[in-house]
């Protein structure tokens, strides 16, 4: 039986090609976590392979100038998701979900977040996003029911 979703529940798009969402991401803006305090210049990079997708991130600490921070994982596809949920893996055997919930159709931007809204990031495929594109994102995520107060930009070279 389907049932109408409720508006607390996160709702992800409906698909994503994972040959167009592969490549390098830059984070515009985050709910910092402990695992990414004092980060700038984050960067997510995706590469299918195989039956998952390697992922790498990157940030510098401290400063835009600071020394590089890396990790590298595994996602793997939440079968019929329409590849929008992703189960994430950093370290053995741990799991964190990865839900994409918004998308440019062109695939310049993503949000990204878990079913209890305590993530969040934005992304883009350059280091700065438009301010009228950025601010549409933010209505939708209020509109899904995100308390946008932990939100914080994410300074990358330049700014």
């Amino acid at each position: 039986m389907v049932t109408a979703a409720t508006p607390s529940e996160l709702q992800t798009v409906p698909h994503v090609d994972l040959e167009k969402y592969s490549g390098k991401w830059y984070e515009i803006a985050t709910f910092p976590r402990g695992f990414e305090k004092e980060c700038h210049c984050t960067t997510a990079t995706y590469t299918l392979t195989g039956d998952y997708v390697t992922v790498e991130n990157r940030c510098n600490k401290g400063s835009v100038d600071g020394k590089e921070a890396y990790i590298k994982g595994k996602a793997f596809v939440v079968p019929e998701s329409g590849n929008a949920k992703l189960k994430v893996q950093f370290f053995w055997p741990f799991k964190g979900k990865y839900w994409i919930i918004d998308l440019a159709d062109d695939y310049s931007y993503a949000v990204v977040s878990n079913p209890n809204k305590r993530y969040l990031w934005i992304l883009s495929r350059t280091p700065k996003m438009d301010g009228a594109v950025y601010d549409k994102i933010l209505l939708r995520l209020k509109g899904k029911g995100f308390d946008l107060r932990e939100l914080r930009l994410t300074p990358q070279k330049g700014e």
